[in-house]
């Protein structure tokens, strides 16, 4: 359903998103609907002070919050909460922020209190003995009001279990609605349907004085929302708004044009409006100064029954029948302006005031913090101020609304001149050259203070004007064209369509705010000042040479400044960053909005103090330091002017040096960056990343000792390992891989460069650092089987052992079968009974005798070659030895009675299997274990053996080969 408007006579334009018709509106705010929601009658709503949610208290008992902002953005309403209350109405809910709780109230005579976080009730009482109409909270005290039908006031204290402090009688019919004084927060006034207004103190019980003039019975109330005009506004069954003087108890303005009941008004606690809903479905908003009638809202959702706003948005919720809606009224963006000595002048509502905030930042701990500024009343301006802004040396300042722009002088705000206008700018640099756009087809130009100029802009439709060292004009066709202030002759049309032009203050660079990103151009004066003083300019083109494009930026720029050739910006997600030729550098993070959308405005650059001032929707200002030198170091490196660059470099603190140094790595200065940084840890990743080892072994070596154990120290050593191992620097690789305790990375190391020594020790230092698996491996390697078996028996991995001591150590399989058997049976006592060992079943563990002498011979041999290891030289013929099977060669040597025969090579490919692996069979494992060991000959100690061996033979008979268990089944 599409908004319908009623017109009324009127100068300038107020638009509506849904139907972008036109009505008249002094105050040129452009309508956008935020929030639709169906539902059920919505008997009052209330909007969060800082959260976007609409709390809407529904006919059918329950109460609703919407987030309008998720609304607006997705296009259907979002419910954040639901609460079923009660079986009969909820006619009015009300936020308490300052507790997360809301408060409503029903038909059942109860008031009802929940925490709209967590959903908790709070509190549950009867309040009244009759319908509760109304709930208003103090803005300070923890106490509210609660009016009923049964013609009484009560106040309540929350913070003292809902006890009721005072009671207040004296109306004769149904209390509708009480509400506070904001000047004067102990007294409050009450609307009844005795036909009266009635004001109170919060000590008595009886009623201060009685405002008396509606006809009919009165419905709502509400005070004026700042101190200046001692005004109650009303509304009533005689279809009328009446404005009261309480001082004066007499009736200052009254409003018609509804056609049924009035059933709620509000003064607009930001904005110069009078809302008022009613039964005739319409919304009516009205000049609060001039009491014009600007434009009728109807949503075509039956009856208009309740209103509501807050100080810190634009917004206005009203309560329908069919359920409710969320409208923004113009922007709410702080209207605030700084000139260059660090003086803000500012707007609420229709006052004007200023502060200095120059000095108030001393030191880096104000970073981001609100600024505490004590302000100056400048004055009342006589128009709704829209747009603030100074001129270029500060003397002077223009406010823009409500189609008229009045320029005063900043110290005393006296009035220097004034007119009708939909837009102004200042000129970049006469004190008091300015324009303004009369018409979508005129735009006039003023040199100091008087009309110099007017141009017929070449454009369908002159939408908006820029200001700066040429004067913009937006066209209705997405360009913008450049008109030079003193001829207003035509410079050149860009085809882009910005919504603002950032001018730098030499005019060499102008950057153009565009829905989604911004194009820098650089300006050349002196082609176009020669152009125009020899008519050299075309009427279609311009000066040809004017501008050229320098870069874009891929961010929505909100707001900005330029510092020198560097540009300061608030993008729309809340961050403050900078670009230095279009290098974009992030300064920090700022506070957003729930929907993620930026706070906050620049206004000023105090270059003396090395500041960017930011200004917030609610009018508070922040700072953050932002160094001038290094700001200016960066331009000169983009440029390539590196004397310069070095010259300025001694003029930036070394606390700046860090993010100097970061600057020149991201443009590709990595050398210039390492010579730069103070930072260590930016410094050894430099030095990594220009393979300067030696630079980083001994940044890492003047670790403070409380530092050396940490994890980001122990993960810089394993980075430093790396790239030693990578340029084949073993000794550095070995030194930071220890002092990492990186023990995979020395497991590769000592095996591939065959350090036996190192590899004992790695078995030691993994063991104690509880690398278990490095610490089996590295004794494997190195021929230590005891201390394997140790190491699986400690980690309680005793079937692992009885296979690995079958395979390697078999003089050890009784007792570790013994051990395992024990284990099993706490699990299984069948399982356990089903182990077998070479003593209890010596049938199922043929040549296990023989597999013993083998293992005698293995740790003789690696006793004897303690210390040594096998050249890399022996090894084409030392190879063959993994292919041996001794056992078969022992039990050959038994049958033959000479000595066994060695196995070739050629034999071991063809005829046996590969050495072992971890998928190998029992037998090939079997045989790779029992030769495991440090020595590269095994055929003179088998025939040192060989007597002992044929001795035992000629008492056992042999076994054949086929039938018989070599020991080897794999662990």
């Amino acid at each position: 359903r599409g908004d319908t408007i009623t017109p009324k006579p009127g100068k300038y334009q107020f638009l509506q998103e849904d139907n972008k018709n036109p009505c008249t509106m002094p105050l040129r705010l452009d309508i956008k609907k935020k929030l639709t929601a169906s539902s059920e009658r919505v008997k009052s709503v209330d909007i969060h002070p800082s959260e976007p949610w609409a709390l809407a208290a529904l006919y059918s008992g329950n109460v609703m919050i919407w987030d309008y902002e998720a609304s607006h953005a997705g296009g259907a309403p979002s419910c954040v909460k639901s609460f079923e209350l009660s079986e009969l109405p909820v006619r009015c809910a009300k936020f308490l922020a300052r507790k997360q709780w809301f408060l409503a109230a029903s038909d059942d005579m109860h008031l009802r209190v929940y925490n709209y976080n967590t959903m908790e009730k709070m509190g549950d009482f009867e309040a009244h003995s009759d319908y509760i109409r109304s709930v208003e909270i103090h803005p300070t005290l923890p106490y509210f009001l609660s009016s009923s039908d049964d013609m009484s006031i009560k106040l309540w204290d929350y913070d003292k279990n809902f006890e009721c402090l005072q009671y207040y009688e004296g109306h004769a019919h149904y209390v509708m609605q009480v509400k506070f004084n904001p000047k004067d927060t102990n007294t409050f006034a009450s609307a009844c349907l005795d036909r009266s207004i009635k004001v109170w103190g919060l000590n008595s019980p009886t009623p201060h004085y009685t405002l008396e003039g509606h006809e009919r019975g009165v419905n709502t109330v509400d005070y004026y929302p700042s101190g200046d005009k001692p005004y109650i506004l009303s509304g009533a069954d005689d279809q009328t708004v009446k404005i009261w003087d309480y001082q004066t108890k007499s009736v200052v303005h009254t409003l018609e044009g509804h056609g049924h009941n009035v059933c709620a008004v509000l003064f607009h606690p930001k904005l110069p409006l009078i809302a008022s809903a009613s039964e005739d479905g319409t919304v009516r908003l009205w000049q609060s100064t001039t009491y014009r009638l600007e434009t009728t809202l109807n949503y075509g959702m039956e009856r208009a029954w309740a209103l509501a706003a807050t100080k810190t948005a634009n917004t206005l919720a009203i309560g329908y029948d069919e359920g409710c809606v969320v409208i923004a009224m113009g922007s709410d963006d702080p209207v605030a302006s700084m000139d260059n000595s660090g003086k803000i002048v500012w707007s609420r509502n229709n006052e004007i005031q200023t502060a200095n905030v120059r000095g108030v930042a001393g030191d880096d701990d104000t970073d981001g913090d609100r600024l505490s500024l004590i302000p100056r009343d400048l004055g009342n301006c006589e128009i709704y101020p829209q747009m603030l802004n100074h001129n270029c040396n500060g003397r002077f300042i223009a406010v823009c609304g409500d189609g008229e722009f009045i320029i005063y002088t900043a110290q005393a705000l006296r009035n220097k001149a004034f007119g009708q206008a939909l837009d102004f700018v200042w000129s970049g640099s006469g004190t008091g050259d300015y324009a303004i756009r009369e018409s979508i087809s005129r735009v006039k130009i003023y040199k100091n203070f008087k009309e110099h100029k007017t141009i017929a802009p070449a454009v369908s439709s002159a939408e908006g004007l820029f200001g700066g060292n040429l004067l913009g004009v937006k066209g209705g066709d997405s360009a913008v064209l450049f008109y030079d202030w003193d001829t207003g002759d035509f410079v050149r049309k860009i085809d882009v369509c910005p919504k603002e032009v950032y001018w730098s203050e030499a005019g060499n660079m102008v950057l153009l705010a565009c829905e989604d990103s911004a194009f820098v151009l650089s300006h050349n004066a002196s082609i176009t000042a020669s152009a125009l003083a020899l008519g050299k300019v075309s009427p279609e083109e311009g000066v040809d040479g004017s501008f050229e494009l320098l870069y874009e930026i891929n961010d929505t720029v909100s707001s900005g400044k330029w510092v020198g050739d560097c540009f300061l910006y608030c993008n729309s997600t809340g961050k403050l960053n900078y670009s230095v030729g279009g290098q974009i550098q992030n300064l920090v993070h700022l506070e957003t909005n729930t929907g993620g959308n930026t706070m906050h405005t620049i206004i000023g650059y105090l270059a003396k103090e090395d500041r960017v001032y930011l200004v917030d929707k609610a009018l508070n200002v922040i700072t953050y330091r932002v160094m001038l030198a290094v700001l200016q170091y960066q331009t000169a490196v983009m440029r390539g002017d590196f004397d310069t660059a070095n010259e300025l470099l001694a003029s930036i603190p070394e606390s700046e040096y860090t993010a100097v140094a970061r600057f020149l790595e991201g443009q590709g200065f990595k050398e210039e960056a390492m010579a730069v940084t103070t930072d260590p840890d930016h410094k050894f990743d430099l030095a990594l990343e220009l393979d300067q080892i030696e630079t980083a072994h001994e940044l890492l070596q003047e670790t403070p000792e409380e530092d050396k154990d940490t994890t980001d120290t122990m993960a810089k050593w394993k980075r430093l390992s790396d790239v030693a191992l990578k340029i084949s620097d073993f000794d550095l690789c070995e030194a930071a891989s220890i002092a990492s305790s990186d023990f995979s990375g020395l497991l590769l190391l000592y095996s591939a460069t065959g350090n036996l020594d190192g590899m004992e020790k790695l078995a030691v230092m993994a063991n104690e650092g509880g690398k278990t698996n490095v610490a089996f491996i590295s004794n494997l390697l190195t021929g230590k089987v005891e201390e394997c078996i140790e190491l699986l028996l400690a980690n309680k991995r005793v079937p692992e052992a009885a296979f690995f001591a079958r395979t390697y150590l078999p003089s050890r399989v009784n007792e570790i079968v013994s051990m395992w058997k024990e284990d099993l049976s706490k699990v299984s006592e069948s399982a356990s009974k089903s182990l077998a060992d070479p003593a209890s079943n010596p049938e199922l563990f043929p040549d296990s005798d023989i597999a013993l002498q083998v293992e005698q011979m293995f740790i003789a041999q690696r006793d004897a070659t303690v210390g040594s290891c096998i050249p890399a030289s022996d090894y084409p013929t030392a190879k063959d030895d993994l292919d041996l099977d001794l056992i078969a060669l022992i039990k050959s040597k038994m049958g033959s009675g000479a000595p066994p025969p060695a196995v070739s090579s050629q034999d071991s490919k063809e005829d046996l299997p590969e050495p072992a692996s971890e998928n190998a069979d029992g037998d090939e494992q079997a045989t790779t274990g029992a030769e495991v060991q440090p020595v590269a000959k095994v055929e003179p100690e088998m025939e040192a053996a060989s007597a002992e061996i044929a001795e035992n033979a000629e008492k056992q008979p042999a076994v054949a080969d086929e039938g018989g268990d070599d020991f080897g089944d794999d662990w």
